[in-house]
């Protein structure tokens, strides 16, 4: 049996790729999950030919999600150029001497470590979970789970024994835990935590951010730590997936993807800036009415 299959030329035009990078350079740094919204906003549009190829196996669809994501990250690296220098300089130190001991030569290990769970779990399940929830109907429901898991934690960020936690790692004067005390069985727990977002509706920023609430962080040093561990693993998912896009999968839509990225990491610049200056007193909370409200909005939109 054979398949009959389109042009891909005509999957996916320029003004689509423009929406696309906008919206992933918004959501893929506010924790309402870009994935998601790059299965919902073609079903929301009307654009068919995408939500044609969201779900299968075989299309340039995985690769392009993945370009859209190197945009994101490339924006993230703009934004945070001077502190990942930093790091980076940090990890060699901590490789000469071995051992680990000032703030940013912990952070870099940090960083390292709650990357290998997330990193290992994307290179054994991303197709197949990418692909499964890549329905409007299924992102729509997890983006909801994804507003309760918000909610859970600005909930459970206030309970005593995160308090305690604090105080006992050493607080700063607001009564949060500095990022740097973080041990490294935390960083795993924040690695596993971030490979949630391989789901579509699931932020990879806000499971991120949750988890680190969770340990007592303030919702800056959260939201810091999620950017700065998104980075690398983004990056090493674009180039994992770069060969799709250049094999036959990226036919006809190179161009496109192209300035889907270029758009994507422009439009982080200053969403990281938004949001970096935004946590510093504000909290996940109308994330979590958005998304609520969006993804039962759309989970009635499909069904319709």
């Amino acid at each position: 049996m054979y398949t009959i299959v389109l042009p891909l030329a005509a999957a996916l035009n320029y003004f689509e790729a423009v929406v696309l990078g906008v919206l992933q350079g918004v959501t893929e740094l506010f924790p309402i999950s870009s994935l998601g919204h790059t299965v919902l906003f073609p079903t929301l549009f009307g654009w068919n030919n995408l939500v044609d190829v969201q779900s299968q196996s075989e299309s340039f669809w995985l690769a392009f999600v993945v370009t859209l994501h190197l945009g994101s990250a490339i924006g993230l690296l703009i934004y945070f150029w001077n502190d990942y220098v930093v790091i980076v300089k940090a990890f060699f130190r901590t490789l000469a001497k071995r051992r680990a001991e000032d703030s940013d030569e912990r952070l870099a290990w940090l960083i390292v470590i709650a990357s290998i769970p997330a990193g290992l779990i994307g290179l054994a399940l991303e197709h197949p979970l990418r692909t499964l929830t890549a329905k409007p109907e299924v992102a729509a429901i997890f983006l909801m789970v994804n507003g309760l898991v918000l909610f859970a934690a600005e909930r459970y960020r206030k309970r005593a024994e995160v308090r305690e936690l604090a105080i006992r790692e050493g607080a700063k004067p607001d009564g949060a835990r500095e990022l740097a005390t973080l041990d490294y069985r935390e960083a795993v727990v924040v690695g596993f935590a971030q490979s949630t977002a391989l789901v579509a509706g699931i932020s990879r920023d806000g499971v991120t951010m949750g988890a680190g609430l969770a340990r007592g962080l303030d919702h800056r040093d959260a939201a810091r730590f999620a950017f700065l561990l998104a980075t690398p693993i983004i990056l090493a998912a674009g180039l994992f997936k770069s060969p799709d896009l250049f094999g036959h999968l990226g036919d006809g839509i190179r161009g496109q993807a192209l300035v889907a990225c270029i758009t994507a990491a422009i439009t982080a610049v200053f969403t990281v800036r938004f949001l970096m200056r935004y946590f510093k007193t504000r909290t996940l909370i109308p994330f979590a009415i958005y998304c609520l409200v969006f993804g039962g909005a759309m989970v009635i939109y499909t069904q319709s």
